[in-house]
């Protein structure tokens, strides 16, 4: 399996809480689609197997108009080889999903929406800084469940100020829509951003962790009741509708990163393209790469499969480290693992941990 990311850096506003890389300047959006669109070019000999999904993230990649992301879709297309049937995932703002929007994203081969929903209360979308209102978030999924069979929704919990019963109501907000995939995120105090000056500042203060962990565990007990799969730590959703493009990265599969500030990993080493936008254009009209190259070795390796692993419901393989690293890694992880297997915080089951 092989999937391609393609970071879209722009965003109407600026979120309190995020620290990833965009512009709120929109002015030289074309350009950046150039640019994007030659590193496609310059990337096609590093997919060695079939592209199966295409996700555009960022940013925000629903500022884009449907014409610019089938540029983009074409270039992807033509460079590569693609599968009969991809995952073709969009990261859309619900002030973004118009119904006309929505029907020609569909148009274009768009297969997947992932709406920014983050909360479904007013009050909390305005600590946030989002663009869109709670009556935005509702009408945004409503509509694009008319035109879209696989719908995802990201949902924070954990939010200043936020109660139980806040959360739940957002869940209930949720199920009510029954969209079959949610992915869903304890607010982080992240560096550089709005929300730790307001934190620094004494403006705002960040939950109790036990509170935190209280509307975790409401979610997990929640969703998981509704017929929802807790395959990975954060992300629920019905059977058939699990997000190929992610599951690819917790099973250490291999991808491309397109785009300002993306990542990309050939199974040996990783990669990942500078965050500026400017420098990113620079280079790539040189026709050169602008990314930093880390090569991987085997403890590095180790390690990174014991992590990802451990975020996803189907555990570290034990036997694949025995294939991938040697024997030696597999008995340095069981021996590791002991304690916590005795002290039942870890199990071993079907050869996995």
């Amino acid at each position: 399996m092989s999937g391609i990311y393609l970071h879209i850096p722009f965003c109407k506003k600026a979120c309190h809480y995020c620290n990833f890389h965009f512009s709120t300047s929109m002015g030289y959006a074309n350009d950046m689609i150039t640019a994007i669109r030659q590193e496609i070019r310059l990337r096609k000999q590093d997919a060695k197997v079939p592209v199966e999904t295409i996700y555009f993230g960022g940013g925000t990649p629903s500022v884009l108009s449907p014409t610019q992301l089938r540029l983009l879709l074409d270039e992807v297309n033509s460079s590569f080889s693609v599968v009969a049937d991809p995952e073709i995932t969009l990261e859309a703002n619900p002030d973004d999903l118009s119904p006309a929007y929505i029907l020609d994203l569909q148009k274009i081969g768009i297969n997947r929406l992932s709406i920014g929903v983050q909360s479904f209360l007013d009050d909390e979308l305005t600590l946030m800084n989002r663009a869109h209102n709670a009556s935005q978030a509702l009408s945004s999924v409503k509509h694009a469940k008319k035109e879209f069979d696989n719908v995802s929704i990201d949902l924070l919990f954990g939010n200043p100020n936020t109660t139980l019963g806040d959360w739940k109501r957002n869940l209930d907000h949720a199920l009510q829509l029954e969209v079959p995939h949610i992915s869903s995120y304890a607010l982080t105090l992240e560096p550089k951003t709005a929300l730790e000056r307001f934190v620094n500042k004494g403006v705002v203060s960040l939950l109790d962790e036990k509170v935190v962990e209280a509307q975790f565990r409401h979610l997990v007990d929640t969703l998981t009741v509704a017929g929802y799969d807790h395959y990975e730590l954060s992300s629920f959703g019905k059977p058939g509708y699990h997000s190929q493009n992610n599951t690819g990265y917790w099973q250490g599969k291999t991808y491309l990163g397109i785009g300002p500030s993306a990542h990309g990993f050939d199974g040996d080493q990783r990669y990942w393209n500078v965050s500026n936008n400017a420098s990113y254009m620079k280079q790539i009209a040189k026709e050169e790469l602008p990314q930093t190259i880390e090569k991987l070795s085997v403890v590095d390796r180790f390690n990174e499969s014991i992590m990802i692993g451990l975020r996803a419901s189907w555990g570290v393989s034990l036997q694949a480290m025995e294939n991938d690293l040697g024997l030696r890694y597999r008995q340095h992880l069981e021996k590791q693992a002991k304690r916590f297997v005795d002290e039942g915080l870890l199990h071993i089951e079907n050869n996995a941990l």
